[in-house]
């Protein structure tokens, strides 16, 4: 063997062993090798929640690890988002998130994370439309008779919401600027209080996903006068949507998406993207999202990423003609 051929071998070698040493002990030892944590940025309870604790069982079986929800709540998601930014990208940490992710870019000056640079999409995992609920005492009981009244009482109308940037918010602004009318806003810490204060007559309307109202619904505590969809929904069949009431364009969802720290390697991602859409649409999943009201999702990273940065357009030009601050 020559003295150059015997060099090229050398250095292949070399650099076939280099690569071996340097690689993510993920792709020695199978991934993932330890329990997998999912970040929820909220309570317990909610629908950001309920939508982590469908993957947990189904991610266990599939992984091989315990998948470990962590309630991380506070400042409208980003304390718990940037738990997910900050943490390393070994594929053992993701995080799950709602529209408030994709309007805090616009609510904020500035945030501890950049969602841009920082964090990727996983999958959309699924999407949830809007309802509007109203108190039993309101002076309106359909959603022509809020217009109408709102317009004739600008500024004595109000309306709940469970956090200010919160996609409940956010529509209800939406709302507003379609129909040229004045509500005012009272954020509450989530929508639990803010639906007790709608049962109880405090405030008289209310948008949340459909879970939370159905009930209150069926025990004629709340009235629900139109649903944020362009089609009526299978769980609330009797409520029209505002489309159908002359409202166009009142089209909004709360949903959940998963998000991980930017840098997981790719194969990673793929693998959990495709793990999540098989939960997502199995039909033990799919019933008990039905129930809720929510349409199963399950998209690739990349689809995810553009879903995302279509909301945080969205939202943003809302907050922007509604000059919403926090």
């Amino acid at each position: 063997m020559s003295q150059s051929t015997s060099r090229r071998s050398f250095l292949h070698t070399a650099a076939a062993g280099a690569a071996v040493a340097c690689a993510p002990a993920w792709s020695q030892t199978g991934w993932p090798s330890k329990p997998v944590r999912i970040i929820v940025p909220y309570t317990a309870g909610g629908f950001t929640d309920q939508m982590a604790r469908l993957l947990q069982i189904g991610l266990q079986k599939a992984l091989g690890q315990p998948i470990v929800i962590e309630n991380k709540p506070g400042a409208n998601s980003i304390i718990g988002v940037d738990q997910v930014a900050k943490a390393a990208p070994d594929g053992l940490t993701f995080g799950v998130v709602i529209p408030a992710y994709a309007a805090n870019t616009t609510l904020y000056d500035k945030l501890p994370y950049n969602p841009q640079k920082d964090l990727v999409g996983v999958s959309l995992m699924g999407v949830s439309p809007l309802v509007a609920a109203v108190a039993m005492n309101a002076p309106f009981k359909t959603t022509k008779e809020l217009v109408a009244y709102a317009r004739a009482n600008p500024g004595k109308v109000s309306f709940a919401s469970s956090g200010s940037g919160s996609s409940a918010h956010l529509t209800t602004e939406l709302l507003k600027l379609i129909t040229k009318t004045d509500m005012v806003h009272i954020p509450y810490r989530g929508a639990s209080p803010a639906l007790v204060d709608l049962m109880g007559g405090q405030v008289p309307l209310f948008l949340d996903p459909p879970p939370n109202l159905v009930q209150p619904a069926k025990a004629g505590r709340i009235r629900l006068i139109g649903v944020a969809s362009e089609k009526r929904i299978p769980s609330l069949p009797e409520v029209p949507t505002f489309i159908e009431q002359g409202i166009d364009g009142l089209v909004a969802s709360t949903w959940a998406a998963m998000i991980a720290p930017a840098g997981v390697p790719r194969d990673i991602l793929q693998r959990m993207s495709s793990e999540v859409r098989r939960i997502m649409h199995s039909e033990e999943t799919r019933a008990r999202l039905d129930a809720m009201g929510t349409v199963a999702e399950g998209s690739t990273p990349e689809e995810c990423d553009r879903f995302i940065a279509a909301e945080t357009r969205k939202w943003g030009r809302v907050i922007r003609d509604a000059n919403v601050t926090l």
